[in-house]
C-alpha cells in the first residue's frame, strides 16, 4: 500500500510524463536505457578508433557517439566506479568519475550529465545523450556513509546495493546463503533515501531485495533483470520481488542478457516475453528496459568469441560470475543489438499488441516518472 506522500509523488511524475510525448513527437520517443553503456567493443578486437577527448581509457570513440545518436537513445545509466578487483573501491570510483567527466566536457555537443528527471527530456531537446552516473556495487560506501554525499555531489544518481557476491550490505544473487540485508545495509539505504539517490537491487539476492523493499522509505528499482518465473536463474527476479517493487512505486528494467533463457542464447522474442510477464506482474507504469549492454554492436563475432572466453574465465576467477554465463553465451541478444535495437524492440512489442502509449512508457517514460519521485 502506497503512503499518501508516495501517491502524490507518483501522481506528479505521471503528470510530468504525460507532457513528454509532445517533445518525443518531434524527435522520436524518449528512450532511457536504465543500465547500459557508451563504448565501442570493437576497439578491443583490433578496430582503429577515432578517439573523442578523454575516451581512450573508457573505449569511447566517434563511432560509439554516432551509434548512440543513431539509436535514438535519450539517456543511459552508465556504470562507473568500483565493481570488483584489487583497487581501492572508493579511490577507483573517484578516478572513474574524473574520466567520465572529462569525456562529457570534451563532447559538449553530444553528451550531458543527468541530475534531475527533467534533464532527460532537456537532453533530447538539445540533441544530446544524457549520461546518468550509476554504480553497480556499494562496497565503496561500506561504513563510510559520508561517501554517499561525496558521490552525490559529483553527480552519481543510482547506487546498486550489491553485485553478484555478498558484500557488507547484503547478499548478491550468487551468495549461497541468501542472508538478506545487513544492519549496515539498512543504514546505507536510509542514507541513500535521505540523499535522494536511487536504490537499485539488480544483482541482489532475493532476501536482500525483499528486505530493501521493506526498509526503503522511497520506491526502489531493479534496473536490469529478467523474470525468474520464465527462466529460473539467480540473476532473474521472482514475482514477489517484481511485485514488491511495483507496489511501492518503483521501476523494473528488463535486460538483453543470456539469463533470459536456460540455454543462454535468447532472441528478441525472449526479451518481449520477459517484458510482457513483467507487465502482467508489475503493471504498465513500472516496466522499462535496462539492456546491460552497449549500443555499438560487435562486428566480428568469431573474433569476439576468444575475447569473451577470456572475460568469462577472468570473471570466474574473481568470483563474480553468475549462473548462466558461459564462454558461448553472448552478453547481448544476438538479433537485438546495434543502433536499431530500440526501434526493433518497439516494433516487436507492437506486433504483440502492446499499445503505443505503453510502448512509450516502456522505452523511457516510466523511468522518468520513477526518477522524478527520487531526484525531483
Amino acid at each position: 500500500m502506497l503512503s499518501r506522500r508516495q501517491a502524490l509523488a507518483l501522481g506528479t511524475g505521471a503528470l510530468a510524463a504525460s507532457a513528454l510525448p509532445a517533445v518525443a513527437a518531434a524527435k522520436g520517443p524518449i528512450i532511457v536505457n536504465a543500465l547500459g553503456g557508451l563504448y565501442n567493443p570493437n576497439i578491443d578486437l583490433g578496430q582503429k578508433p577515432e578517439w573523442v577527448p578523454g575516451g581512450e581509457d573508457l573505449k569511447i570513440d566517434k563511432r560509439a557517439i554516432a551509434d548512440a545518436h543513431a539509436s535514438g537513445v535519450t539517456a543511459i545509466n552508465q556504470t562507473l566506479g568500483y565493481v570488483s578487483g584489487p583497487q581501492d573501491p572508493h579511490q577507483f570510483t573517484l578516478d572513474t568519475l574524473d574520466q567520465w567527466e572529462a569525456v562529457v566536457a570534451g563532447s559538449p555537443k553530444d553528451l550531458t550529465v543527468v541530475r534531475k528527471a527533467g534533464d532527460i527530456a532537456a537532453a533530447q531537446a538539445a540533441g544530446k545523450v544524457g549520461m546518468i552516473w550509476g554504480m553497480q556495487n556499494a562496497v565503496q560506501i561500506g561504513e563510510h556513509l559520508e561517501h554517499i554525499d561525496q558521490y552525490a555531489a559529483r553527480g552519481v544518481r543510482i547506487v546498486q546495493v550489491t553485485y553478484n557476491p555478498a558484500n557488507v550490505l547484503g547478499d548478491g544473487s550468487m551468495a549461497p546463503l541468501n542472508r538478506g540485508l545487513t544492519p549496515l545495509g539498512r543504514k546505507v539505504i536510509e542514507k541513500l533515501n535521505a540523499t535522494r539517490l536511487m536504490v537499485d537491487l539488480s544483482h541482489s539476492g532475493e532476501r536482500t531485495c525483499l528486505d530493501a523493499i521493506e526498509a526503503s522509505k522511497a520506491p526502489i528499482s531493479i534496473n536490469h533483470t529478467g523474470c525468474r518465473a520464465l527462466t529460473d536463474l539467480p540473476r532473474n527476479k521472482t514475482d514477489a520481488e517484481l511485485r514488491g517493487v511495483a507496489q511501492k512505486g518503483g521501476f523494473v528494467g528488463i535486460y538483453f542478457m543470456p539469463f533470459l533463457t536456460l540455454d543462454g542464447h535468447p532472441h528478441a522474442t525472449d526479451v518481449v516475453a520477459h517484458i510482457q510477464h513483467a507487465l502482467e506482474v508489475c503493471g504498465e507504469d513500472h516496466v522499462g528496459i535496462g539492456t546491460d549492454g552497449g549500443i555499438t554492436g560487435v562486428d566480428d563475432l568469431e573474433v569476439y568469441k576468444a575475447a569473451l572466453a577470456k572475460e568469462i574465465a577472468e570473471r570466474r576467477a574473481a568470483g563474480i560470475s553468475a549462473s548462466g554465463e558461459r564462454p558461448d553465451t553472448y552478453p547481448f541478444v544476438i538479433d537485438l543489438r546495434g543502433p536499431d535495437q530500440f526501434r526493433k524492440l518497439a516494433e516487436l512489442l507492437a506486433a504483440k499488441g502492446v499499445k503505443p502509449r505503453v510502448i512509450d512508457k516502456i522505452l523511457g517514460l516510466n523511468f522518468i516518472s520513477y526518477a522524478r519521485t527520487i531526484w525531483g
